[in-house]
Formats: C-alpha cells, sequence, structure tokens
C-alpha cells in the first residue's frame, strides 16, 4: 500500500510539473518541431554526437534570452519590437527587418512541418490500410488539408491558455516519446564526452548543419514572443522569480528532449553507416536495431513535435505584427485571422507540389541564423537602459551571457553564409 501511494504522490508532482509549466511551453512548441527532430536525426545519424556542444551552447544562451526578453517585458510593461521602435534610433527599420525575416524563416519551417506530419500520419495508415499505398498523393495532401483545417479552426476559438493547455499535451506526448526512446537505442559514454568538445564535421553539409542546429535550437522567434506569452499568461513584476525559473526549465527541456533525438539517431545508426538523410527512412532503418515498438513510439515523438509546432508557427507574423503596432494580440481580429489564414495557404504549398520537405526545413533553419544577431543585440540595448528598464539594473552575469550568446551568434551567422555559398 505504501508503494501505492508514493507512486499516486510521485504521478501527482510529475502532472503539477507538466501543468505549471508557463510561456516556457511555447519555447519548446517554437523549438522542438520536426525541422529541430530533422536537424537532431540527420547530425545524431551521420557525425554522431559530435554536435552536441552547439546544442548544448544554443541551450544555454536560449535559457539567458528567454530570461533577458522576460524581464524586460515585466519590468517595462512593453514588447519587443513596440520597445525597439520605441526606444531605438532606427528602431522601427529594425522592427520590419525583423518581422520579414522571422516571418520567411518560419512559414518555410510550416510548410515542411505540415509536409512531414502528413506523411507520417499516411505512413501509419498505410500500414494498416494496404489500399492507400497507391494514393500516397492524394492521402498526403488530404490528411495536410484536414491537419491545417482543424488548427486554423483552433485558432479562430482559442485564446492564450487554451493555446497553452493544447501545447502542454502535445510538448508532453514528444518528450516522453523521445526519452522513452534512449530505454532502447543510446549512444557510447565516449561519444556523448567528445561531443562536448568543440568542432565541426569537415566533410560537405557539415557547416550547414552547425547553422541550422542553431537556427532551430536558439531561435529568434522564441526570444521575441516571450513578452506577448508572459503577458498573456497575465504575469506581472511580482511574477520575476517565476519568470526566471520558467526560463530555465524550458531551455533544459529543449536541451533533454534534442539531445534525446540525436542520442537515438547515434545509437541506432551512426556506427552502422546509416545516414538518415529523411526522417520517414527512420522507419526502416531504427526496426532491425530496436523493433516496432521502438519504432512507434519515436514517431509518435516526431509526429507530436510536428503538431506542437504548427500552433506557434502559425502564430508567429500576427504576433510580431501585434507586438510592433502596439504591444497587444488581438486573437479575434480580422488581421488576426486574415495573417493566419495566408500562412496555412503557405503551409501547404509542399503537400500540394508533393515535394520532400526534408531539405527545405534544413535550410530555412540555417536562414533563420541571420536575424539572430539583431534580435540579441536589441534586447542588450533595452535591458542595459535605465529609463525603460525604471531603475533595475541588470546583473553582470546576465550581460556576459548576453554578450556571449551576440558572438556566437555572429559567428554562427558568418558559419551559415559560408554554408549557403558552398551549397549553392
Amino acid at each position: 500500500m505504501e508503494t501505492i501511494k508514493t507512486n499516486k504522490s510521485i504521478t501527482k508532482k510529475l502532472i503539477a510539473l507538466i501543468l505549471s509549466f508557463g510561456p516556457g511551453i511555447f519555447a519548446i512548441g517554437y523549438t522542438i518541431g520536426t525541422g529541430s527532430v530533422t536537424s537532431m536525426i540527420v547530425a545524431g545519424s551521420t557525425y554522431g554526437m559530435q554536435l552536441l556542444w552547439v546544442l548544448l551552447l544554443s541551450c544555454l544562451f536560449s535559457g539567458v534570452l528567454m530570461f533577458a526578453y522576460g524581464n524586460y517585458a515585466l519590468i517595462s510593461g512593453e514588447t519587443a519590437l513596440y520597445g525597439f521602435k520605441k526606444h531605438i534610433k532606427g528602431g522601427k527599420y529594425l522592427a520590419l527587418i525583423i518581422i520579414i525575416g522571422i516571418s520567411f524563416g518560419q512559414w518555410n519551417s510550416l510548410m515542411g512541418i505540415l509536409g512531414i506530419s502528413a506523411n507520417i500520419i499516411y505512413e501509419i495508415l498505410a500500414m494498416n490500410f494496404k489500399g492507400l499505398i497507391g494514393y500516397k498523393y492524394e492521402t498526403v495532401l488530404g490528411v495536410a488539408i484536414l491537419i491545417i483545417g482543424i488548427f486554423y479552426a483552433l485558432m479562430l476559438v482559442g485564446k492564450y491558455a487554451f493555446f497553452e493547455k493544447i501545447l502542454v499535451i502535445f510538448v508532453t506526448f514528444m518528450g516522453l516519446s523521445f526519452i522513452l526512446s534512449l530505454f532502447f537505442v543510446y549512444p557510447l559514454p565516449a561519444d556523448v564526452v567528445m561531443g562536448l568538445i568543440p568542432s565541426i564535421p569537415t566533410v560537405p553539409g557539415g557547416k550547414m548543419m552547425v547553422a541550422a542546429f542553431v537556427g532551430t535550437t536558439m531561435a529568434a522567434a522564441t526570444f521575441l514572443s516571450r513578452p506577448l506569452f508572459v503577458r498573456g499568461k497575465g504575469w506581472t513584476i511580482a511574477n520575476l522569480d517565476q519568470q526566471k525559473k520558467d526560463s530555465i526549465t524550458a531551455s533544459i527541456f529543449i536541451f533533454l528532449i534534442s539531445g534525446a533525438v540525436m542520442a537515438v539517431a547515434c545509437g541506432a545508426l551512426y556506427h552502422q553507416g546509416h545516414p538518415v538523410t529523411k526522417v520517414l527512412d527512420m522507419a526502416n532503418t531504427l526496426e532491425p536495431v530496436a523493433g516496432n515498438l521502438a519504432v512507434s513510439i519515436f514517431f509518435f515523438g516526431t509526429l507530436s513535435a510536428g503538431l506542437s509546432s504548427i500552433f506557434p508557427c502559425l502564430l508567429i507574423a500576427p504576433l510580431l505584427l501585434a507586438d510592433y503596432q502596439s504591444g497587444i494580440l488581438d486573437t479575434d481580429s480580422r488581421q488576426f485571422r486574415v495573417v493566419t489564414f495566408i500562412a496555412c495557404l503557405v503551409a501547404l504549398i509542399v503537400p500540394i507540389f508533393g515535394a520532400n520537405p526534408i531539405e527545405m526545413q534544413i535550410l530555412s533553419q540555417v536562414f533563420n541564423v541571420f536575424v539572430l544577431p539583431i534580435v540579441v543585440f536589441g534586447i542588450i540595448l533595452m535591458v542595459n537602459n535605465k529609463k525603460v528598464m525604471k531603475g533595475y539594473k541588470t546583473s553582470l552575469f546576465v550581460n556576459i551571457g548576453l554578450f556571449s550568446a551576440l558572438l556566437f551568434s555572429l559567428i554562427i551567422s558568418y558559419t551559415g553564409i559560408l554554408a549557403l555559398l558552398e551549397y549553392f
């Protein structure tokens, strides 16, 4: 009886932890989607754990930036782009560049996310209904239209609390699926230790993967949207400590879940010499090593990753526009409905043309890094402006973290330029 009570107590604590998530759940939803899963799988199967150090640094700096943007919002009472426009000389043009750059990257990702999610559902259906095998294009397109239609309908009726609850469900399933997969296949401890030593794979595509890693893990959209989500949560300056814990927890979860995906791909495929170029190829390569159960768990996680990213990707353009205009997001406005509808149409481009979304996913993650230095530099100016921060002094530790993040983002942007020059 004592054991049963203990188990119930642990379960209650776990549920309480999951439900206590604040805006950090959106950070996980933005960061870990099929683009991130694709990058982790390709990297883990091709380079082993060699890029673990990039993931660690990206998550560390993500935590610092989430904390800085959240604190700025709670103390100043303003959102990011509205603040840039109001307080920085030339901030209006800076904000517009950020809106265009981030929306371009996120909508590109959305195409791939919907394409991969629809393909995964098709593969599951085809296993049970053999008659669908000859109708892959029609089935994938039909599933894609159904998914995006449901999400658009939810967008029209939902508020912040509703979006948060949906994301909690998807992110929980995703995290548990990928971490459970580690019980079936895992990397050698030596690979993990070596992965923490900075190095770039000296092979074609190595620089591309480094830039894609940062673009998907240290996503500018995550930080810029945080003030709006913090406000949507109803937090005030009294919640500074809670905001700090939320930022730290979110960055830790991003590292653990992303690292688990990379580790599974490394353990199952790297030493067998089976690099993956398509996420759906994982079914064929994982099955002999881990069996049907592991494949099902892993793909359920991948599907959850895709679905958890659709909400944030659809929200990003109206969020940034609302931020720029007044700092208030009105989900009932005509602008919100029109912009999200356009995003839904853009999302269907890959399924309509029957294209392979994998390459577009990785390319879109690379494009994300170019706006990152501007986003980091902007918040450095804001949190060190005494007038804006109402006398609140940003600590030396946070400033060191922010300037380190700026240097890291500049190096990665340069790496991204080199990668694109090699690609094209």
